[in-house]
């Protein structure tokens, strides 16, 4: 990686780890659950946690739920010389919240919602739930809020989930809300982005990088 320019700011973004899907044998939609990580989940989490090691972060920051926590205590164990700091907590980087879809099936939910929603119709987010343009409008606030703390030319590292790395990954890539769900981001990966704060520029160095170790090929269903 280049170094950090003077006017910048970086970021790495780390999704968790594999999870114990709560359908079992029949993957359902969990979102914003607290589902727990799986054995290799864990695993992953510490790979990433490893490869993050060469990086001197200045803030290690997590999303609420439990199965970021752990990957973000992986990052910050690792940095334990380099930063006294604890792990950041911020509401903004939740996964998305399914609503009354959580704990349905894709079939349950039907292939045409599915669609609609990931098109951004705010006429079919679920009961109780939350759309793409909310998730992504709370997921940049809390992205702004950590880089407020983040000093000039130095890196923070943010531990969180699929969709709330995509609303982050999308809006450097000016991908449009309603085509992000089509972003590649696997479990445990890592994307590297830097934000030049004079100009607003934002520089995609990597994204979804898996360090590469041997692990079995994790489960990635529906979340």
């Amino acid at each position: 990686l280049p170094p950090i320019p003077p006017t910048s700011k970086r970021l790495f973004l780390v999704r968790h780890g594999e999870v114990i899907n709560p359908g079992g044998n029949k993957p359902v939609y969990y979102g914003a659950l607290d589902v727990p990580l799986s054995s290799l989940g864990e695993a992953e989490a510490q790979s990433a946690a490893k490869y993050l090691e060469r990086f001197d972060l200045q803030h290690v920051a997590a999303s609420p739920l439990t199965r970021a926590i752990y990957g973000a205590h992986e990052v910050l164990r690792l940095q334990e010389y380099k930063t006294k700091s604890d792990v950041v907590i911020y509401e903004g980087f939740k996964e998305l919240d399914r609503g009354d879809w959580c704990g349905l099936t894709f079939e349950e939910i039907g292939a045409d919602m599915m669609r609609r929603f990931d098109e951004c119709d705010e006429s079919v987010t679920p009961a109780n739930g939350e759309s793409y343009p909310a998730l992504k409008d709370r997921v940049l606030k809390a992205r702004n809020e950590l880089l407020s703390i983040t000093d000039f030319g130095q890196a923070s590292a943010v531990v969180s989930h699929l969709q709330v790395t995509r609303s982050m990954l999308s809006d450097a890539l000016e991908v449009p809300t309603n085509k992000m769900s089509g972003l590649k981001v696997a479990t445990a990966s890592v994307t590297c982005i830097d934000y030049d704060i004079d100009t607003g520029s934002q520089t995609v160095h990597f994204q979804s990088y898996k360090p590469s170790v041997r692990l079995q090929q994790a489960k990635d269903m529906a979340n």
